[in-house]
C-alpha cells in the first residue's frame, strides 16, 4: 500500500515529534489534537527543533519551510478520513486508546492502516475494537523522535503481513531502525526492560540507599547510560512511567513489575517530571 498522506494524534512531545519526521522525509501530515492550544505549541515545537538543525547545519531556512507547508492541523478525528495511516500519539491510557480507534474506524477511509505509538498496550486488544483488525499495528517510536533512531514494531494477533511490511516500510523511509517485537506482550522490548530498571531506581530512593543525583551519578557512570534513570523519568513523565507498570503489573501478574509507592505518590501530587516543572529534580527553580 503506498503511502501519502499520514495522520498524528496528538500534538504533544510524541505526536509533534512523529509529525515533524514524517513531513522532513516528504510526506503530508494532518496532525490532530482536542486541543487547540496544544496545536499551536505542537507546531511551535516543530518550527523550534528546526531552527536547532538549522543551527547545526543539518537543515536550511528552505527546508524548514517546505516541511512546515506540509504540516495542516485538525481538532476533530474527521478531518484525518482521507489518510493513508493513523499513527495515535495520545497519552498511555487504555480507554482513550480503544476510544479513539473506534472514532478512528468510523470516519477514516476503510483501506487506510490505523496504528498505535502505544509504548505498553496490547495491539491486540486496540485492534479488536475495530472492523478492520487486519490493518492494526503498533509503530512505537522513541523519545525524542527526531533523534531516536529506533521504531519498535508490534504485531498483534490479527494484523497481517501486508500491513506490518507496510508498517516496516515507512519506519525505514523515515529513516529508522525497525525492530520487531515476536510477542505482543505488554511493555513489548523496550519497556519491559527499561520500566523495572526506573521503578528500581526509585526504590533505591525510597528505601533511603542513596539520594538522587548518587542513584543517577552511579548508573552513569557505571553502566554508562547517557542519562540517570531518575533524569530519564522525569523526562518521560512519571504519570507515563506509572501507566506502563502498571500495565505490566496487571498483564503479567507478576509482584516484581509492582510500583514504587513513591511514585505513585509523586503522581498523585502532581510532580510529572519535566512537563509540570517537578519530579524527582526541581526544574521550576533552574
Amino acid at each position: 500500500m503506498g503511502i501519502k498522506l499520514i495522520g498524528v494524534i496528538g500534538a504533544g512531545q510524541m505526536g509533534n515529534g512523529i509529525t515533524q519526521v514524517a513531513a522532513q522525509f516528504g510526506f503530508d501530515v494532518v496532525m490532530m489534537d482536542v486541543n487547540g492550544t496544544a496545536i499551536e505549541k505542537g507546531l511551535a515545537t516543530i518550527a523550534s527543533s528546526c531552527d536547532r538543525l538549522i543551527k547545526k547545519n543539518s537543515m536550511s531556512e528552505e527546508d524548514k519551510k517546505t516541511l512546515l507547508n506540509r504540516i495542516k492541523t485538525t481538532q476533530e478525528v474527521a478531518g484525518l478520513k482521507d489518510c493513508d495511516i493513523v499513527i495515535e500519539a495520545a497519552t498511555e491510557n487504555v480507554d482513550l486508546k480503544l476510544k479513539i480507534f473506534r472514532d478512528l474506524d468510523t470516519h477514516v477511509k476503510p483501506e487506510a492502516l490505523l496504528v498505535s505509538n502505544t509504548s505498553s498496550i496490547s495491539i491486540t486488544k486496540i485492534a479488536g475494537v475495530t472492523k478492520r483488525p487486519t490493518q492494526v499495528a503498533g509503530m512505537h517510536f522513541m523519545n525524542p523522535v527526531p533523534l531516536m533512531k529506533l521504531v519498535e514494531g508490534i504485531r498483534g494477533l490479527q494484523t497481517s503481513d501486508e500491513t506490518f511490511a507496510t508498517v516496516k516500510a515507512l519506519a525505514e523511509k523515515m529513516d529508522k531502525v525497525f525492530v520487531e517485537s515476536v510477542k505482543d506482550m505488554p511493555g513489548f522490548i523496550v519497556n519491559r526492560i527499561l520500566m523495572p530498571m526506573i521503578n528500581e531506581a526509585v526504590y533505591t530512593l525510597h528505601e533511603g540507599i542513596a539520594n538522587v543525583e548518587a542513584i543517577d551519578n552511579a548508573m552513569k557512570l557505571g553502566t554508562n547510560q547517557p542519562m540517570g534513570p531518575l533524569t530519564l523519568a522525569d523526562f518521560i513523565g512519571l504519570d507515563t512511567c506509572l501507566a506502563i507498570m502498571n500495565v505490566l503489573h496487571e498483564g503479567l501478574g507478576d509482584s516484581k513489575y509492582r510500583p514504587c509507592p513513591l511514585l505513585v505518590k509523586y503522581v498523585e501530587a502532581g510532580w510529572l517530571g519535566r512537563k509540570s516543572g517537578r519530579g524527582f529534580y526541581n526544574y521550576a527553580a533552574k
